[in-house]
């Protein structure tokens, strides 16, 4: 046997486990039989893991299943866990069991191990905790593994999504303000429309974030309800009485997060509703801010044969052949950002779809998914924000030079004239290249003096 290794006994036979490794037999087979991709399970999900074990610790010990000592144990390693001092120490990929079994394994083989330690026993003599007798009292990989999903999404979205959200909203509500007189020429069909102002485009932007964060907060609501305690199916079955209730509370605390104990555990560990509607909010945020970037992209293309209406930040340079060039790259990241996460939606979508009876056995993938895209959007939002929208200019002469030129101011002339001489104006206008004004005087379909009053691009700004 090599010095490099240590001999481990499972339920299977010998394991052979790196002999400074604090994880054990059934990480280290997972590890052998799972070697696909570098997709690794997301630390957060092991702190959400963590902090479960923490409070089953505690809630174990005050109903008398568990010593205070072993206690005392299990919530000393929790907190290493939690603080990030033993990342190296999960190393597991997301492609393994569907239920992550061995990824709960992973942390309750760590936490037994750091005991060893502080104890003065050896690695992988599971003395004085062991992984499955004491580690996971109380609980299935079942009822927790769900749980650290639910308790991680929770965490990642109130305290990175949200917040960034809201700052986003905060920068398209206050370019709204700031461009409220700046008066341009709306599109539809990417044609000419009538007026608007730039303040009342962004205004759009700002509404269709701020609607994203509503719905993504409202998803939250079936987040808060925890399997815990439910233990391999449901029943409970291997759990003191009130375990339910007090595991969560103590989550609750922990987090500083209203998590609930689950109404109907059976519902929550054979199916994941809640993180697929979750992640559908996320989505449609996704969705949104395609949708934003691509307008910022094309009102800002250019910048001479181009809309060329907005200045985008130069941050690099666009082009390794054409010199000079600047491209909307944080558009273009974003865009590839949102296009990911649709992506991940209906991964997550047909995982939900996929559990049979008891157990859905896609968790990994729900959970890597979910969790993806919150680092996903809350980073692209970050990095488009402080790169390139709080630095957007309008280009005030190029929005006054399309508004001058445009046929669809005719539109203000339809409740006077009407639909089929106005259309005669803007096409004479066009065909001629002179403007509506010598148009519709040439075919004297309107006074001098009430086409002036008429056409008025900042009264087309409102209902008439």
């Amino acid at each position: 046997m090599s010095e490099h290794y240590r001999i481990e006994h499972d339920s299977l036979g010998v394991v052979e486990v790196p002999s400074k490794a604090l994880w054990g037999s059934q990480t280290q087979r997972s590890l052998l039989n799972f070697c696909i991709s570098e997709d690794r399970i997301p630390i957060e999900l092991i702190y959400a893991l963590a902090k479960i074990k923490k409070a089953a610790a505690t809630v174990n010990n005050r109903l008398k299943v568990l010593d205070k000592k072993k206690r005392d144990l299990i919530i000393n390693a929790a907190n290493e866990i939690s603080q990030g001092l033993h990342n190296d120490q999960f190393p597991l990929k997301v492609w393994q069991t569907g239920s992550g079994t061995q990824t709960n394994m992973n942390v309750n083989e760590v936490i037994s191990n750091i005991a060893s330690k502080i104890s003065g026993e050896p690695l992988g003599s599971y003395k004085p905790l062991h992984p499955n007798d004491h580690v996971n009292r109380s609980q299935s990989t079942n009822d927790t593994f769900p749980a650290a999903i639910h308790i991680a999404a929770v965490e990642g979205i109130t305290k990175k999504l949200l917040p960034e959200l809201a700052i986003l909203i905060e920068i398209f509500s206050q370019k709204s303000n700031d461009w409220k007189e700046i008066v341009k020429i709306g599109r539809t069909h990417l044609q000419d429309a009538v007026p608007i102002t730039l303040g009342q485009e962004a205004s759009a932007w700002q509404e269709q974030v701020s609607t994203a964060y509503k719905r993504i907060e409202e998803s939250l609501k079936e987040l808060y309800p925890l399997p815990l305690g439910g233990t391999a199916i449901g029943t409970g079955l291997n759990s003191p009485t009130n375990f339910d209730v007090e595991i969560v509370a103590e989550i609750s605390e922990l987090t500083r997060l209203p998590f609930k104990v689950a109404d109907n555990k059976f519902a929550i560990m054979a199916s994941h509703d809640g993180l697929v509607n979750t992640m559908s909010q996320l989505k449609l945020l996704a969705v949104s801010l395609l949708k934003i970037v691509n307008d910022l992209r094309l009102l800002s293309s250019g910048p001479r044969a181009g809309l060329g209406e907005l200045k985008l930040p130069e941050n690099e340079p666009g082009s390794s052949i054409m010199p000079g060039k600047v491209n909307p790259t944080q558009c273009e990241a974003m865009a590839m950002v949102c296009t990911q996460i649709m992506g991940l939606d209906l991964a997550v979508a047909m995982a939900g779809s996929g559990g049979h009876l008891q157990m859905n056995a896609y968790k990994p993938l729900i959970g890597f998914n979910l969790l993806h895209s919150i680092e996903l959007l809350h980073d692209a939002s970050r990095s488009c924000r402080t790169s390139m929208l709080e630095g957007i200019k309008p280009n005030q002469e190029k929005i006054q030079e399309y508004l001058d030129q445009s046929l669809m101011l005719v539109t203000a002339l339809t409740p006077s004239i009407g639909y089929k001489k106005a259309s005669e104006i803007a096409q004479l206008a066009n065909k001629q290249k002179i403007s509506l004004r010598q148009a519709a005087l040439e075919l004297g379909y309107i006074s001098e003096v009430d086409f002036d009053r008429i056409i008025n691009p900042n009264s087309m700004l409102t209902p008439t």
